[in-house]
């Protein structure tokens, strides 16, 4: 009950910074909670520019590791589609030859009790604490509770890549290549890590929604300012849909003028079971009655997803960003869809991660497989591939 109360809170302020328009909001209440975050966004403003003047500066250093170092991230929070960018970049890298492990923080993952955190951090227990070693490029090690979602999705995606999580990214990437031989690092969210020098900075913006409201938090998405895109070597404009993008496009080339910009798309593929790993192909979904199910940042595109392919929502069930899913949950998502006429349930593949095991089947669960398509600058992306390789 508790954690429900939690995630309505975090729905209901993530809903209420993303707001462009808020001239029509009466309650005072809520007026001056905004104008709090407002106020708390300028204070966040000054302290990430201070970081960055600071690394700038020499005065924190960054670490190196004597490897390559692919930084994959963004400049707001969430929903750009990260995860299949820094899994076709493993792919790619792997296949040429390269030793890849993948450094990921593990949002959400287990914590230990804070008791036990403070007095591990009391007497400087982290930094002899090995990462959690999601992959070792052989055999899943850990589930998604204990190395987080995006990880573990990762590690069971790709063969021959180490997948690490730990917040200290420098301690993982030694580890990586002490323990693994690892000769080539990529970032998983890594803009906003300066501790360790990136040789290569990939940076993704959301044709749909590039910078949010503009409002840095907690008042808006942005984690930094958005002329640090500056920074980026590669800027993917990710979830194109065929619409025109020049208008972005000159922003970004009024932001960053030597970057390469590829425009990319999230491509459904097939749907597979998230029980018995049985696969039916996309023409599935056309005409058939389903219910959809997620707890991402931005359902809202999951689901006309589902729509573009066919399928007639007659059910949507929508849970708070990395929703951890209980039996019962699950339960009642069968009963609801069942008692409604549904002929299956859909949900993604960062939610399959995260549901119970059941014996139920009276409505079979499917998670829709999405991957990257490269729509214009697929000769930028070889050459970044090679730029990494050769260098």
């Amino acid at each position: 009950m508790k954690s429900n109360r939690l995630e309505g809170l975090e729905t209901f302020l993530v809903d209420l910074i993303q707001r462009k328009d808020t001239s029509r909001i009466k309650d005072r209440r809520i007026l001056f909670l905004l104008w709090v975050l407002h106020q708390s966004s300028r204070l966040f403003k000054v302290i990430v520019r201070s970081r960055h003047f600071l690394y700038q500066q020499g005065i924190i250093r960054h670490h190196t590791l004597g490897c390559q170092v692919i930084s994959i991230g963004n400049v707001t929070v969430g929903g750009t589609g990260k995860t299949p960018v820094v899994e076709v970049f493993a792919r790619s890298l792997q296949q040429r030859g390269r030793k890849v492990a993948i450094l990921s923080r593990g949002y959400k993952k287990a914590e230990p009790p804070i008791a036990e955190r403070i007095l591990n951090k009391v007497l400087l227990r982290e930094s002899r604490t090995p990462p959690r070693v999601v992959s070792d490029g052989k055999n899943l090690l850990l589930d998604s509770a204990m190395g987080g979602d995006e990880p573990y999705m990762l590690a069971s995606n790709l063969k021959d890549v180490a997948v690490l999580v730990d917040k200290d990214r420098v301690k993982s990437g030694r580890y990586a290549i002490n323990r693994f031989g690892c000769d080539t690092l990529i970032l998983d969210d890594g803009f906003q890590y300066l501790a360790l020098r990136h040789h290569l900075e990939i940076v993704l913006v959301d044709s749909r929604n590039p910078f949010a409201n503009g409002h840095m938090l907690p008042r808006g998405l942005l984690r930094e300012d958005v002329r640090n895109l500056g920074r980026a070597h590669y800027i993917f404009i990710t979830k194109c849909d065929g619409s025109d993008n020049s208008a972005l496009k000159a922003e970004i080339r009024r932001l960053n003028d030597k970057a390469e910009i590829i425009e990319c798309t999230h491509r459904a593929r097939y749907l597979e079971n998230v029980f018995t790993t049985a696969r039916e192909e996309l023409p599935f979904l056309k005409g058939r009655t389903v219910a959809a199910v997620s707890g991402i940042a931005v359902p809202a595109g999951f689901e006309r997803e589902l729509e573009n392919l066919g399928a007639k929502l007659i059910h949507r069930v929508q849970f708070a960003d990395h929703h951890r899913y209980s039996q019962q949950e699950i339960i009642e998502v069968i009963n609801s869809a069942r008692d409604m006429g549904a002929e299956a349930i859909i949900t993604t593949e960062k939610d399959a991660v995260r549901f119970p095991r059941l014996d139920r089947s009276d409505v079979p669960i499917y998670f829709l497989r999405v991957d990257i398509e490269l729509l214009s600058g697929s000769e930028d992306f070889n050459a970044c591939i090679a730029r990494i390789c050769y260098q």
